[in-house]
């Protein structure tokens, strides 16, 4: 569990499940599909099996693990943090099964110093469960969804009609433009562009585009990162500023 998170936008990760399977073109260069393929050649179980070689590169092998150890991470952090949960995995994925979901649910209620960020590419899911009775809205929890292209903006319908607190999207990777978005809803946008070896481009156009929609609708706007090869070099400025706009509510 990384206490001290690199993501921009989190302080922690919080990994109670691991391994995924594709969902979308976002999904083609996943840095959480590399990641694994380390953590498993350096030996640690809970990696094992979750990535194969294809083409050269590690790709996702489908199966899940639940990891019922990890329960226990966030009571044993006293300092109120932001929590990404799941960032090596996708807590909605189909192959997760609903009592293990609760049981996360569970966690996140009974530590509510923290705020807990929960991005799924399949909204849809996270929809059903969360209007269940059994899954009552947490103040600290905030529900997200990853929306890469015009292709998949339908997922903010979905997450519009979430239970939730907090409602927020990932434009992450950003790999085409979204032309049209209804962010009505939506407290939170983060942009970011691909970032490793084969990295796909992201045009400022693009991001421009997202920044007016943030205006018209109040959504906070976070700018991530330009990504590429070297994502550092790239940097984080637009317009010659960084934007790190967060949601008006932090319960912590």
């Amino acid at each position: 569990m990384a206490e001290n998170s690199p993501i921009e936008w989190t302080d922690a990760t919080w990994n109670p499940v691991a391994g995924c399977s594709l969902a979308s073109a976002g999904c083609t260069n996943c840095y959480a599909m590399r990641m694994a393929a380390r953590l498993e050649a350096m030996g640690i179980p809970k990696y094992a099996g979750l990535t194969k070689k294809s083409g050269g590169r590690a790709k996702w092998t489908g199966q899940i693990r639940c990891d019922q150890s990890a329960l226990a991470v966030p009571e044993k952090w006293k300092k109120p943090r932001k929590v990404f949960v799941n960032s090596m995995s996708d807590l909605f994925h189909r192959d997760v099964p609903d009592e293990f979901i609760a049981k996360v649910w569970d966690v996140m209620k009974s530590t509510p110093r923290h705020d807990y960020q929960l991005l799924t590419k399949r909204p849809d899911r996270m929809r059903q469960m969360l209007s269940h009775p059994r899954f009552e809205v947490l103040p600290n929890v905030w529900v997200g969804t990853s929306v890469e292209s015009q292709d998949v903006v339908h997922r903010i319908s979905e997450l519009r009609e979430t239970p939730a607190a907090v409602r927020f999207i990932s434009f992450e990777p950003l790999i085409g433009p979204i032309e049209s978005a209804d962010l009505q809803g939506i407290a939170w946008a983060i942009v970011g562009g691909e970032s490793g070896p084969q990295a796909r481009s992201m045009q400022e156009a693009w991001v421009l585009q997202i920044e007016r929609l943030c205006r018209v609708h109040s959504t906070a706007f976070f700018f991530k990162q330009w990504g590429g090869t070297n994502k550092k070099a790239a940097g984080r400025l637009l317009n010659g500023q960084t934007y790190d706009e967060m949601p008006a509510y932090i319960s912590a």
